[in-house]
């Protein structure tokens, strides 16, 4: 994907926007977990996706987007289930055992699935030693929490059932970089023969198919017959609106802004902050323990990443003006040479 920048943005708005998918999308690890306290996980899914989609479908519609094509809806489905479902299903789920900040840590560290499952960029990424490189330093900050959260405890149920979170957690930014991939070529197949919907209106359709695949898993385990409406705190009710709000809607909707007005390297910086900001608040108000093989592995998941696209960033516009500015400066210092 190319680098898409827009002059006529304004520098307000453009910081709003990174202000909003730095801090908004690392916290909502944190939001989750504290949703976690009044809602079962599934009805947390539901309500969440649910609501969010009829708020996006709402502005769609005011907005006179197409609504339905059965081909792209299909395959928004499909990225729906994958990517909302299987992907924040695991996160959720295990987010009633695990810290935000592991699960946010996890989340960055999907970066190695897209190397290793983008077929079409094996030749490209393979043979690139910086990603290389940072595949392995990928695998090993995962293997540091692995054994973060096999230490944590003495309980050996308890250092079971993490283990599975961890497993669990995998599964889900598997699934995560498959409906990634998807998403990405049917696009393309997409724009070759003129078939496709506005991204939000997309987006509506994977959060619709998300919050049906919720609904049905809480019925059938029953958290629907167990959620009492008049249980549920402020406190509560706060998390599932900012999750709705700010993290389905507002941030995702400054994410895609950004794309169409700045340089998807820079955009991309995102993944670097979102770890962080969920580790701080884990750290600072939950009563979660933050290690120090925790932070260990959070700079050598973050260190990874950066190599992994490594190559990208050395092509983007801003490593090129910074080429350009070296030669024009080391081209004055010959001719001053030249001149004394």
């Amino acid at each position: 994907m190319g680098a898409v920048v827009n002059n006529n943005a304004s520098k307000g708005a453009v910081l709003f926007a990174y202000i909003v998918v730095y801090f908004v999308w690392g916290s909502t690890f944190f939001f989750i977990h504290k949703a976690l306290s009044d809602f079962t996980p599934f009805v947390l899914g539901t309500l969440r996706f649910f609501s969010a989609s009829l708020i996006l479908l709402t502005y769609c519609k005011m907005k006179g987007y197409k609504l339905f094509n059965k081909k792209v809806v299909k395959q928004a489905c499909i990225t729906g289930f994958l990517l909302l479902f299987i992907d924040m299903g695991a996160l959720i789920w295990a987010e009633q055992h695990v810290s935000s900040g592991i699960a946010a840590i996890m989340a960055a560290a999907a970066a190695l699935w897209f190397i290793i499952l983008d077929k079409p960029q094996w030749k490209n990424n393979f043979s690139s030693l910086p990603t290389v490189l940072g595949l392995v330093m990928g695998f090993v900050g995962v293997i540091m929490l692995f054994a973060e959260q096999i230490t944590i405890t003495s309980d050996e149920s308890q250092r079971m059932l993490n283990i599975f979170c961890m497993f669990l957690l995998i599964l889900g930014s598997i699934a995560w970089t498959i409906g990634s991939l998807y998403s990405k070529y049917s696009k393309d197949k997409n724009e070759g023969d003129g078939e496709d919907l506005h991204v939000m209106v997309k987006t509506s359709w994977q959060m619709i198919t998300a919050g049906v695949l919720f609904a049905m898993v809480a019925g059938f385990n029953g958290e629907f017959a167990a959620f009492k409406v008049n249980e549920i705190s402020v406190s509560g009710w706060f998390s599932l609106g900012y999750l709705i709000t700010f993290g389905s809607i507002l941030a995702f909707g400054s994410y895609i802004w950004l794309i169409q007005n700045r340089p998807v390297t820079e955009v991309s910086t995102y993944a670097y902050v979102n770890p962080v900001v969920a580790v701080a608040l884990s750290y600072f108000f939950t009563d979660d323990i933050i290690t120090s093989l925790q932070i260990g592995g959070l700079a050598v998941v973050l260190v990874s990443v950066a190599l992994m696209n490594w190559d990208l960033y050395k092509n983007s516009k801003f490593f090129s003006k910074l080429k350009k500015q070296k030669s024009s400066k080391v081209s004055r210092d010959k001719e001053q040479l030249n001149i004394s």
